[in-house]
């Protein structure tokens, strides 16, 4: 699997993960204030609110994700707050809420997105049971731009096979032909968000999975592996 390093990602987001034999971050791709790199939601009283990571970006359009500082040393302790407010019912909170206390502040001091990205990845990953390695791509060495620089890092860590999110398909279908070229099959995964049972009613799919984690515990990863899920390989129409 190969994802850009998402901010506290959602339940299929962790159940491909949980599918592959290694994940690489993809931090060496444009940085895009408007996704997920920088932003997910959480389950309050109100819905689902997005909680967004303050960076740096004025002048800095064409920044890498890898190079996206933090704007603001003091945003680690509102998250804490924030997830305190919203969760300190919940049935799992107090060790949940321990993890992220003993690391969150080292992973803030880093200065740098995608190192508290993976940093959370890490904690909610072990959480959901999760044990698959994990890469960045800025530490691999793989040029080429779109699915020509997915099918070379592919290569590099002598993978035979990529697996990717459905919302995907239709740009991998344009470049199916790099993967291809180096022996990469292509595998889509599709994911039906399970329900489970949150602090406030009704149920509201596509939280973050700290909702789940925070509600489940150790108990999360059965719950996420008991969704509909399946990988179906990538239709190309003949243009591979």
């Amino acid at each position: 699997m190969i994802s850009q390093p998402t901010f506290l990602p959602w339940l299929g987001w962790f159940d491909l993960a949980d599918q592959a034999d290694l994940l690489v971050l993809l931090d060496t791709v444009q940085f895009d204030k408007r996704s997920w790199q920088q932003r997910n939601r959480i389950r309050t009283a109100k819905g689902l609110e997005y909680v967004s990571v303050p960076v740096k970006s004025a002048g800095r359009f064409d920044q890498v994700i890898a190079d996206v500082e933090l704007a603001d040393p003091a945003f680690g302790t509102r998250l804490l707050r924030t997830i305190r407010a919203n969760y300190a019912r919940a049935p799992h909170f107090t060790p949940v809420m321990a993890d992220l206390e003993t690391a969150l502040p080292g992973l803030i001091a880093t200065g740098q997105l995608a190192a508290l990205n993976e940093g959370l990845i890490r904690i909610l990953a072990s959480w959901l049971g999760i044990d698959t390695p994990i890469r960045r791509a800025s530490a691999i060495d793989a040029g080429g731009k779109r699915g020509e620089h997915l099918a070379l890092l592919c290569k590099a860590v002598g993978a035979s096979g990529y697996l990717s999110t459905a919302g995907a398909e239709e740009y991998l279908r344009e470049d199916a032909g790099h993967f291809a070229h180096h022996g990469v099959s292509v595998h889509l995964h599709e994911y039906d968000h399970p329900e489970y049972t949150q602090l406030h009613t009704p149920f509201q799919p596509y939280a973050c999975a700290l909702d789940l984690v925070m509600m489940e515990g150790r108990g999360a990863g059965a719950v996420m592996r008991s969704a509909t899920r399946h990988l179906r390989a990538l239709e190309t129409g003949g243009n591979a």
